[in-house]
């Protein structure tokens, strides 16, 4: 091993990772485990041990068994782990019991995804999303926070008889109310700067397409590779691109113009993942509110996980708990390319589905004609005479619509279109 390596592993924080399966079966299991294992290395923090229990229900003090629980306290002993990290959310006694039984810091899955949610925001929006979810995940927990100082001293009454514990849990308690009272303003203002925004991009007629997905599936590559296909691509409309879970946590909106075909804009979402936190869920709902007003959802997908169609499921849960259920879909199984037995020639179309590898762009061409193809199922075709003294009409109905034919008249210009009905009640003035 590399000396490098061996002092980047010394500062790495040591965590041992412990799961407890209950009603999963053992593959499932499994890839929990895996997945926790790829958080933790999200957040830079290095596996050094897993445990696993099995059992009928969850201990309602420890969450897993004493045994378990004296094993792993050993475990940390000798493998100098600091953290100890579980697979499932912890009550507030849970957290409580086990940092006072293994002398370490304890940490659960949503504390887990917190933590990379704090890491990886970038905009003013995210940051206050990610603290606001934080501070309410923290609050029923603070009573844990307090107990190596002194509960109670003298008599009971006033504050100032309250010991050093209980008066700091009442500060704390007190000012994470107020910083949430506090975010909670700022997230309004930021939501109806978003909604100014999006009702622009509605009036501006484009069709709307949203990339969904589970997290890591490739959605900011495509984006990425779709931009490369305007006339004139630029390098500062690219997204982040990175093979790591949650790269990207804002909604992301580019207009892309290829040449020859009608514009879009399309959208670039967090990506989702299993048990994803509700107060996550919850906070970015204002961001993920773009996915609602999509004309098309296009969901990427991990083709290469052998668990990919959890994924899906997974995905389309929680469109329908954001409230997007219903709205047309494609399916891009991307990856691809790192199936071995591939049986067939990249890329590959089936109907509303395509597989490709959007790495190298391989797909990007077929996506945008399933995506136009797609598009034209919510379209019919129809005729209208532009008047030559509305240039702008005729200018936005070229932008909005697909043309199928064009002729100038003394009157005005002779246009037929499919267009969706929006379009054909907006422009119906106009129609022949």
């Amino acid at each position: 091993m590399p000396m490098h390596q061996i002092i980047d592993e010394e500062k790495q924080i040591r965590a041992i990772l412990v799961g407890l399966q209950t009603k999963q079966s053992d593959e499932a299991f499994a890839r929990a485990m895996e997945e926790l294992e790829e958080l933790a290395q999200t957040c830079g923090i290095l596996t050094v041990s897993q445990a696993a229990q099995k059992a009928v229900n969850p201990v309602q003090a420890t969450y897993i068994g004493s045994g378990k629980v004296e094993e792993i306290r050993l475990a940390a002993e000798m493998l100098h782990a600091e953290l100890v990290i579980f697979d499932q959310t912890l009550s507030p006694m849970q957290f409580r019991n086990l940092g006072k039984e293994l002398g370490v810091e304890v940490m659960d899955r949503t504390g887990l995804i917190l933590r990379i949610f704090a890491e990886q925001a970038r905009t003013r929006e995210a940051r206050l999303q990610v603290e606001h979810a934080r501070l309410q995940y923290i609050m029923p927990r603070l009573a844990g926070m307090w107990t190596h100082f002194g509960r109670q001293a003298g008599s009971s009454g006033s504050q100032s008889n309250r010991g050093i514990g209980e008066t700091q849990l009442e500060l704390d308690r007190r000012h994470i109310e107020r910083r949430m009272a506090e975010l909670e303003k700022e997230l309004k203002a930021v939501s109806r700067e978003r909604v100014t925004q999006r009702e622009k991009r509605l009036r501006s007629g484009l069709p709307r397409i949203a990339l969904v997905g589970y997290t890591n599936a490739g959605k900011s590559t495509i984006l990425n590779r779709m931009l490369e296909q305007n006339e004139n691509p630029s390098e500062d409309k690219k997204v982040l691109e990175e093979d790591k879970l949650f790269a990207t946590l804002d909604t992301t909106v580019r207009k892309i113009e290829p040449k020859g075909k009608r514009p879009i804009l399309l959208s670039d979402t967090v990506g989702f993942i299993n048990e994803l936190p509700h107060s996550l869920v919850k906070a970015f709902r204002s961001t993920l509110e773009e996915v609602q007003y999509a004309d098309l959802l296009v969901q990427v997908i991990d083709y290469s996980d052998p668990d990919y169609r959890e994924c899906m499921h997974v995905t389309e849960e929680t469109l329908k708990e954001i409230g997007a259920a219903g709205i047309p879909m494609l399916y891009v199984y991307n990856k691809a390319d790192k199936i071995a037995d591939l049986p067939f020639d990249l890329p590959a179309v089936r109907r509303d589905s395509i597989y490709m590898s959007a790495v190298d762009g391989t797909g990007i061409p077929e996506l945008w004609d399933l995506i136009e193809k797609k598009l034209q199922e919510g379209t019919e075709p129809c005729t209208f005479l532009i008047p030559y003294a509305q240039g702008a009409v005729l200018h936005q109905l070229q932008e909005t619509a697909e043309v199928t034919g064009i002729e100038y008249r003394p009157d005005g210009t002779l246009v037929t279109v499919r267009c969706r009905r929006g379009e054909k009640e907006k422009y119906e003035a106009y129609i022949v």
